[in-house]
């Protein structure tokens, strides 16, 4: 567990983090990307913070791997490449740095240490889990198998490198469906997420597929209920869902798509007014590229990504603690169903 007021002093000690309208001033490009949702004196909080973090990516050879749901100044302020959790970990293993620093949740931290073993992975913190990574384990993988004999299991990304390990192969929230309906069997167990397979069974209604009862705490608050209130409350909203919704609320919704897809969508058909059912930061993050577009709340916060701060990414870049090791054993296989899904990707052309 963090000791706050020991990493506080170490940064004091170290670092001139007083907040400054005139640093603030002098990172206005910076800002920018951000002035929407963030407000001037907030900035002031914010620029010294991402000016030493910035400063020692450089000294670090290090590159920060901002996900789709971290709040607005790191997603802008200090993140190198943006996206979910799998470009992300594609993304590491392409870059010349020594070192990744993972702003999101645990699991991102081990996909990148499983793609990118040669690397430094840090974790800013590392009680930064996930209700969905947590909610299956190897034994639930074998439980599994015993109940669908001679199944492929299909794991989401989403899942801890143990998980992953035990598995036959990987699938995101944009190419589940299509991974399912690719693989040699009638019946297709996925795990972990019950909501995704769900929709997927919906999608590729040639396949039995069969689920883990797993969910996000996040997308799982929704209810169709909610959606269509939220209709009479806004009449001419766009809503948009993310595939780990519930189906009877991706039925109510405009649109269904990953985080990479809910931003194409919302950039290719910049509707007047657009609600993102999903994490609270994914309209704050694309707000300032679409001024044109008015994202009307509300929406659910995930405790686990907001777990990540400035202060433990600057920690953490500084004193070089919370790295991420896998077992060598364990990333071997994980690795294998990652690739698997990124070859097949290629194949089908997704």
């Amino acid at each position: 567990m963090f000791d706050l007021p020991a990493q506080r002093a170490h940064l004091a000690e170290k670092f001139d983090l007083t907040p400054s309208p005139e640093l603030a001033a002098s990172m206005s490009d910076i800002y920018a990307r951000m002035s929407r949702v963030v407000s001037p004196a907030d900035w002031a909080i914010y620029a010294p913070y991402v000016k030493a973090i910035n400063d020692l990516k450089a000294e670090r050879n290090a590159v920060i791997l901002g996900h789709n749901y971290m709040t607005p100044e790191i997603y802008h302020g200090i993140s190198d490449f943006v996206g979910d959790s799998l470009q992300l970990a594609i993304k590491a293993t392409e870059v010349e740095a020594d070192v990744i620093v993972q702003c999101g949740v645990h699991f991102m931290a081990e996909t990148s240490k499983i793609l990118s073993p040669e690397k430094t992975v840090l974790m800013p913190d590392m009680e930064a889990g996930c209700s969905l990574a947590e909610s299956i384990t190897a034994e639930g993988i074998a439980e599994m198998r015993r109940r669908y004999p001679g199944a492929p299991v299909v794991s989401y990304v989403n899942t801890t490198a143990e998980v992953k390990a035990a598995s036959d192969i990987c699938c995101t929230s944009s190419n589940a469906a299509q991974i399912v309906a690719a693989m040699d069997s009638n019946t297709v167990i996925m795990t972990p997420d019950q909501y995704l397979a769900q929709n997927v069974a919906r999608d590729v209604p040639q396949k039995n597929v069969v689920w883990w009862e797993g969910s996000c705490i996040v997308h799982e608050q929704y209810t169709a209920q909610d959606l269509r209130d939220f209709r009479e409350w806004n009449p001419g909203t766009r809503l948009i869902a993310h595939p780990e919704c519930p189906p009877d609320v991706v039925a109510e919704a405009d649109f269904s798509g990953s985080t990479s897809g809910i931003i194409k969508y919302v950039t290719d058909e910049q509707p007047e007014k657009a609600m993102l059912i999903t994490e609270c930061s994914m309209a704050s993050n694309i707000a300032d590229a679409l001024p044109q577009v008015d994202f009307v709340g509300p929406c659910n916060m995930c405790p686990y990504m907001k777990k990540i701060t400035l202060e433990k990414v600057l920690y953490a870049l500084d004193t070089m603690t919370g790295q991420v090791e896998v077992d060598p054993d364990v990333a071997e296989k994980a690795r294998l169903s990652v690739q698997r899904m990124i070859d097949l990707s290629r194949k089908l052309g997704i």
